[in-house]
């Protein structure tokens, strides 16, 4: 009796360990971790299959798991920086715990890797990004002339501009997409902001990266653009979109909208524009332009 006891209560308690699993997502990081011999798999296919059934198999138990991206790159940085011997599985479980302290992560949610693969990805690539851009904030510095930290301002300016256009948009549930061109690489944000009986329903992480990478077009005076797509039932489709110009956007015109969502962007081929949707001009912002900070 005090054995099952013992047993019972360790299976309650292992519903109270959370854990995190590195995957290796596509086949060339595969190859590149199989040049340690502490790493048995020899296919990809296998290894996802086996890493699958653990992830079931933790959820049937009760067990909350979190999915990061191991990258193998940056295990090796890590090694080499904490001493750690490469070719073995506890460095490999605490660069795997470092990941979940800082890195991109999921939760497995029962979904096959095929579907939960794609979310991880995009989850590393909007991290990525948004520490991209906020380093690129972090250098421009101070204004010469009045002294104002410029990143910090473009920020201000980014998070007064988003809430402008999401209190003037039109009900429904808002789609929105920022693009800023390079060089020295292209940034861009996604952000779904959707009007739930009058009260505005967003992801905080979505906003978070949405502002910073709006920022840095502000602040750099870089080609780019802002469109939102609004939709609600029984009604077409509205997409608006302004231009990025140095702590300001410019609305487009509705055919300018038109060109834009109506043209291939790498072939420039027109596309036949979507049934049931209004390409609009967006409405006054009712702000002055932002701050001048070429002086």
């Amino acid at each position: 009796m005090a054995t099952t006891d013992h047993r019972t209560l360790r299976r309650v308690l292992r519903r109270e360990v959370a854990g995190t699993i590195g995957l290796l997502a596509d086949e060339h990081d595969f190859r590149a971790m199989r040049r340690y011999r502490s790493f048995v798999f020899d296919d990809h296919t296998t290894y996802l299959k086996h890493m699958e059934a653990v992830l079931r198999a933790r959820a049937l138990q009760g067990g909350h798991t979190t999915v990061a991206l191991f990258d193998p790159e940056d295990y090796a940085d890590y090694c080499a920086s904490t001493g750690l011997d490469p070719d073995s599985h506890t460095s490999r479980t605490l660069f795997t715990a470092d990941l979940a302290a800082g890195g991109a992560t999921v939760p497995y949610d029962g979904r096959p890797l095929t579907d939960l693969l794609p979310t991880l990805v995009d989850e590393a690539v909007r991290r990525a990004t948004w520490e991209y851009a906020t380093t690129l904030l972090a250098r421009l510095g101070t204004c010469v002339s009045c002294g104002e930290d410029l990143g910090r301002a473009a920020f201000a300016r980014a998070s007064h501009l988003l809430v402008r256009i999401l209190d003037t948009a039109p009900p429904g549930e808002r789609h929105l997409v920022c693009s800023v061109s390079g060089p020295p690489e292209n940034l861009f944000a996604v952000l779904h902001a959707d009007d739930v009986a009058g009260r505005m329903d967003l992801d905080e992480s979505e906003a978070l990266e949405f502002t910073t990478v709006l920022a840095v077009g502000l602040a750099t005076a870089s080609p780019g653009g802002l469109v939102m797509r609004t939709s609600e039932p029984g009604t077409p489709d509205r997409v608006q979109g302004w231009r990025l110009r140095a702590y300001g956007l410019v609305p487009l015109t509705a055919g300018e909208v038109f060109d834009a969502y109506c043209t291939d962007v790498e072939s420039g081929d027109l596309i036949s524009p979507e049934s049931n949707v209004d390409y609009c001009e967006p409405p006054d912002l009712g702000e002055e332009p932002g701050p001048d900070h070429s002086h």
